[in-house]
């Protein structure tokens, strides 16, 4: 338990961080999971659509630093491969 003033407010910026944090990667979870939804279901608008929304989700989620950079453009890559042999499949 922390004793001084400067480390008890540490702990409590850290929990009210820890919650803002959880709430991005999960809401870049849930996004890839509508993602794939739409991979299944073979509609390439879809899932053109849900990739420019999960492309933002990311952006944003490695600027504020609860991502890194490299991370989130790695899933980004890997997002865009599979969308592209949807693509390729369907043209």
């Amino acid at each position: 338990m922390a004793h001084s003033l400067s480390a008890k407010k540490r702990v409590r910026q850290n929990v009210k961080r820890r919650a803002i944090n959880r709430g991005r990667k999960s809401q870049v979870k849930t996004q890839i999971k509508h993602f794939e939804v739409a991979l299944a279901s073979g509609d390439v608008e879809a899932v053109s659509e849900q990739y420019r929304l999960i492309v933002q989700k990311l952006d944003k989620t490695a600027a504020t630093s609860t991502m890194h950079k490299k991370t989130a453009a790695r899933k980004k890559s890997r997002l865009a491969k599979r969308l592209n042999s949807l693509k390729v499949k369907k043209g």
